[in-house]
């Protein structure tokens, strides 16, 4: 059980990790996002860029967590509804900042990406197993 609990917190992390690593290379690289970014009026090609870098967060979240706790479809999973249980009410204050095809994109997202991004790992692990034949 302590190793589910630290794949899930590893997880959580490893999404932070990505998603503010990205934000600051997105900031430094892109000067219109940076002037618009502590008013968050994005334009489309910003949110699409923000929704991207949350997808690869998320995937790499799903990846980490795989990673500590090998096989368990309940980590991967509990590591995606962590993630929407901590961004929904954040989602909830910026409702009137964001289209809401931008919040369901986002919410709809973490838990289906953190369980593929796990499943790479899974994969990786079964191919990897001596085969018995």
């Amino acid at each position: 059980m302590a190793k589910g609990i630290l794949g899930v917190v590893a997880g959580v992390l490893a999404f932070a990790a990505v998603a503010a690593v990205a934000g600051i290379v997105m900031r430094g690289a892109w000067p219109d996002y940076a002037r618009v970014a502590d008013a968050m009026t994005f334009t489309l090609p910003m949110m699409i860029a923000r929704l991207t870098i949350g997808a690869l967060a998320t995937i790499a979240a799903g990846l980490v967590t795989a990673v500590i706790v090998k096989g368990s479809t309940f980590a991967r999973l509990a590591t995606g509804l962590l993630l929407l249980a901590a961004f929904i009410p954040q989602h909830i204050m910026l409702w009137e900042k964001f289209p809401v095809w931008y919040h369901l994109t986002f919410l709809l997202s973490l838990v289906p990406l953190t369980y593929l991004g796990g499943t790479a790992i899974s994969r990786e692990t079964r191919s990897a197993a001596p085969s018995l034949s």
